[in-house]
């Protein structure tokens, strides 16, 4: 008789943890819910991504960088022959492996 009422009792408290882990997770389900719907609303308000990449891209491609120099061509011409490399392999021995 004492093992019975022990064991209903055993029964009832595991019960009563499984009943309290299943609402613990509903309500974080439902937490976990409302964050995504409201996430949705946001997304919903905004703009489209490609009309704000096209405004920026018109406005990066109209204006000129100003970190560099405005050239229309080499400012010493020169100075190519050092990036452009030998016209005449044969001639430089830097160029001969």
């Amino acid at each position: 008789m004492q093992t019975e009422k022990s064991e209903q009792l055993r029964s009832v408290a595991s019960d009563t943890r499984g009943k309290h882990r299943i609402s613990a997770e509903l309500k974080r389900l439902e937490q976990e819910t409302r964050f995504l719907e409201e996430e949705l609303e946001q997304l919903d308000k905004m703009e489209a991504a490609s009309a704000a990449c096209k405004e920026i891209l018109s406005n990066v491609e109209t204006r000129p960088d100003p970190l560099l120099l405005m050239t229309n061509g080499p400012t010493n011409p020169s100075w190519d022959r050092w990036f452009e490399g030998p016209q005449d392999k044969s001639g430089c021995r830097c160029w001969i492996l």
